[in-house]
């Protein structure tokens, strides 16, 4: 096949025409309407779920995590790709963090603050960075590499804090759980930035519509001209140093660092990027789409502790949650009752 005929298959240059854009603003918000009627059932049934001081200290504030751990994990989707290992930096790198800079329980060699924190974004740095040149350089399966370094991390996080708890966190992170800007939490307010940021990113910058020809269909964008080694390894270092982040601010919220932190959150978080509209076959999606996947889940969590749902049933309606999500997007992918043909196309995972 020619070089011309490849590059046919990546737009990353050409503005999608008006009828696309009205397309393209209809996805992003397809799940408006599901949103509204679980709030107006919240106000009808839930006392107190349609106030303001529930709408923003818990629903909001307590999916701050979860969507700085979606926006990573989308782009990540988006670009062919899938990053498990994301749920163990969660809980690894807050745990490095104290492990080095408390001398209770810890060996308190860094008694800086900021350079305690800069650790442990480092670490999730390099995690990235091994999972990106496992699966970049050496063309081995995404998701199996991921799921060998959740095990991994995991081990480490059990073997330094030794199923302790640590409280004895940095200055600046213990701050933050409780810090506000015009009675804000700042945990909203950095949520709502990095969905801004990234959307912003994914929808004019240049690399941003790489990530999405990679994820469309990777020979072609080879072809095309792009670096889709470079590319991997930068996908996979920015989810690293994502999910070091929302451990932190997980740490900072629960004003602690627990040996089990972040266990089960992966889930969650695919859950809420596919309903968001985020395809796992790659290439598809919208961080918008993925933002209304989180407070739509946020939402439902909230009505369901406000209705004091016992937590047993709390988890099995998330499990449904997360099968209906994975049904979506497997329809989504084959074009099942939709009547659409299947497109055959390169993908890596």
């Amino acid at each position: 096949m020619s070089r011309s005929a490849l590059t046919k298959n990546v737009a990353v240059t050409r503005p999608a025409p008006p009828v696309g854009r009205v397309r393209s603003i209809l996805r992003d918000l397809a799940l408006i309407p599901v949103i509204v009627l679980v709030f107006i059932f919240g106000a009808i049934f839930v006392p107190n779920f349609a106030t303001a001081n529930n709408i923003i200290s818990n629903i909001l504030s307590v999916s701050a995590v979860l969507g700085v751990a979606v926006v990573a994990q989308s782009i990540v989707l988006i670009g062919g790709y899938f990053d498990l290992s994301a749920q163990s930096t969660i809980g690894l790198a807050p745990m490095f963090m104290v492990w080095l800079y408390t001398t209770d329980g810890g060996v308190g060699i860094v008694t800086n603050p900021w350079l305690a924190i800069l650790s442990a974004l480092i670490l999730g740095a390099v995690v990235g960075l091994v999972n990106g040149l496992l699966v970049g350089r050496l063309g081995m399966n995404a998701f199996i590499v991921t799921l060998a370094m959740l095990i991994l991390l995991q081990g480490f996080t059990l073997g330094i804090s030794g199923g302790q708890t640590f409280t004895d966190l940095p200055g600046p992170v213990a701050e933050l759980g409780f810090a506000k800007v015009l009675g804000i939490p700042v945990d909203v307010i950095i949520l709502v930035l990095v969905v801004a940021l990234a959307a912003v990113f994914m929808k004019f910058a240049p690399t941003g519509r790489r990530i999405y020809a990679m994820g469309g269909n990777k020979e072609a964008a080879r072809a095309a001209g792009i670096d889709t080694l470079r590319l991997t390894i930068g996908l996979f270092v920015f989810s690293g140093v994502a999910a070091a982040f929302a451990g932190l601010m997980l740490s900072a919220r629960i004003a602690a660092v627990t040996s089990s932190q972040g266990n089960n959150i992966i889930f969650t978080v695919f859950a809420a990027a596919v309903i968001g509209g985020i395809s796992l076959d790659g290439g598809k999606g919208t961080i918008i789409g993925a933002a209304t996947g989180v407070l739509l889940l946020g939402m439902i969590q909230n009505i369901l502790v406000l209705s004091a749902v016992p937590s047993f049933w709390i988890d099995a309606t998330y499990g449904a949650i997360i099968l209906g999500a994975l049904l979506i997007g497997s329809t989504q992918v084959r074009g099942l009752f939709a009547g659409l043909p299947r497109r055959s196309r390169s993908r890596t995972t």
